[in-house]
């Protein structure tokens, strides 16, 4: 088992994964293209972003990568697993597949999940399909992933199934330092509907360690998916994701991103709306301490008559944290009637946080809606002072202030998603250790998200136009 750094990596590492999985000579062929269009691309293809980005944050020299990592499961994550146990899930340790849970019902429908190596054997047509789809000119990371992916999740939901529970992916850094080079693919045919959360963690490590994932999720005619990321890494670690996902006639996606941990995160979120009537929400949270930083670029493609698009981003930062939100609305000549909006917006806890947004419209047709905002302001003094008056602390009238900040975007999220948000919240407030287990705490805050948006229409119409 060799072991190389991300500075060093070659085709010898790319040939050696290739081999040990035994794949066939197409994919041999385009991991070594991929890896060629690596070493050629900047950290940053745009050259508007080149005096943001903190992608070269990430040490290559640190970055350790191989063919296998330990599968031991750390002590924190103990917990949590056992919780999921009986829950549709897989569970990925470092570069490997450590448990897989879906009973016999789900199977027997059609219902798949699986390591990618295995779905490579019995899904071939569909993964070579799904990868030379992947352009890897348009992002160097990509091209990465492409090339060197050492694991990788599968998700199949086969034509008219209904999945009543969340499927849980669950991925963790290995304890060995190994770095993981992650490839997953949901593929969700017409008339289907699914949930999905997805949960990243890392233990402490004493160099860099990275989580790099590609992700493409296809969503087929008249289906919807739900789509939940929430990633709480250890603040040694690096994580970068590029998430393509492309909807047919009449699907719809809520995706649900919050991100907490690792020192640097990168996230590049495609949305191409291929068919009429496609439909995405997508709701970021970011909350920043320390160091941290948040590099997020969210595209949208309207590609088809009366599609519809939402990107709300809200970032929290305290200390000396960074958030840069990119996004462009791109509507095409095809997709008249169509309507769009984008939207980042920052709230600065102290004097040394930084928030950049960079909002943009590419219109090449008429008959559309389409806007999009920014804003970065720091903590209102006539708040905390009038929250002081009614007796409540300056932290304390802060929390109340960021809970209002975060409040429009809280009431698309289910209360489960909110619950677990607002638990992360509480814990990085505490400096506590993030987790989402099924403690006291987090089930009482359940119980208060179950209830709390019970209102009736009249209410909502006033909450609305309030």
């Amino acid at each position: 088992m060799s072991q190389l750094t991300l500075s060093s990596i070659d085709s010898s590492l790319v040939e050696e994964i290739s081999s040990k999985r035994n794949e066939p000579d197409w994919l041999k062929e385009y991991r070594k293209n991929s890896l060629s269009i690596y070493h050629d691309l900047p950290a940053e293809v745009s050259p508007l972003y080149n005096k943001y980005t903190d992608a070269r944050r990430m040490n290559p020299e640190q970055v350790s990568l191989s063919t296998s990592s330990d599968s031991s499961v750390p002590d924190f994550l103990t917990k949590r697993l056992d919780e999921i146990k009986n829950e549709i899930s897989i569970v990925q340790i470092g570069s490997n597949i450590y448990s897989i849970n879906v009973n016999d019902e789900l199977k027997s429908k059609g219902f798949v999940i699986s390591s990618l190596d295995d779905a490579l054997q019995n899904h071939s047509e569909l993964i070579q399909k799904t990868l030379e789809n992947s352009n890897s000119k348009e992002d160097k990371y990509t091209a990465l992933n492409n090339a060197a992916f050492n694991s990788g999740i599968f998700v199949y939901i086969p034509q008219n199934l209904t999945v009543d529970k969340p499927i849980h992916l669950v991925s963790c850094l290995s304890l060995d330092g190994i770095s993981t080079i992650s490839r997953n693919m949901i593929i969700a045919e017409k008339n289907t509907q699914v949930s999905v959360v997805q949960e990243l963690y890392a233990p402490k490590a004493s160099k860099q360690q990275a989580y790099l994932e590609l992700l493409d999720t296809r969503v087929g005619e008249n289906s919807k998916l739900d789509f939940t990321t929430l990633q709480i890494m250890d603040q040694s670690t690096v994580n970068f994701s590029t998430r393509r996902t492309h909807l047919a006639q009449d699907a719809k996606i809520n995706w649900y991103l919050g991100l907490f941990g690792s020192m640097l995160s990168r996230y590049r979120l495609d949305y191409d709306l291929n068919g009429t009537g496609a439909a995405v929400n997508d709701a970021q949270v970011v909350f920043g301490n320390n160091d941290q930083s948040f590099d997020l670029n969210t595209i949208v493609n309207h590609n088809a008559q009366s599609t519809d698009g939402k990107v709300v981003e809200k970032s929290i930062l305290k200390d000396t944290s960074k958030s840069l939100f990119k996004g462009m609305i791109r509507i095409n000549e095809q997709a008249a009637h169509s309507t769009s909006f984008l939207s980042g917006r920052s709230i600065l806890l102290s004097k040394g946080a930084k928030s950049d947004s960079i909002p943009g419209l590419e219109i090449l047709t008429n008959d559309v809606k389409a806007t999009h905002s920014a804003s970065v302001a720091q903590m209102d003094d006539e708040q905390i002072f009038y929250l002081g008056t009614r007796c409540l602390s300056y932290s304390e009238a802060e929390r109340i202030i960021v809970e209002g900040f975060l409040e429009p975007l809280s009431r698309t999220m289910s209360h489960q998603v909110r619950a677990w948000i607002s638990n992360i919240i509480e814990s990085k407030w505490a400096n506590k250790e993030l987790t989402i287990n099924m403690d006291e705490n987090l089930k009482a805050i359940v119980e208060v998200e179950e209830t709390r948006y019970n209102e009736n229409e009249e209410v909502e119409q006033h909450y609305k136009y309030r």
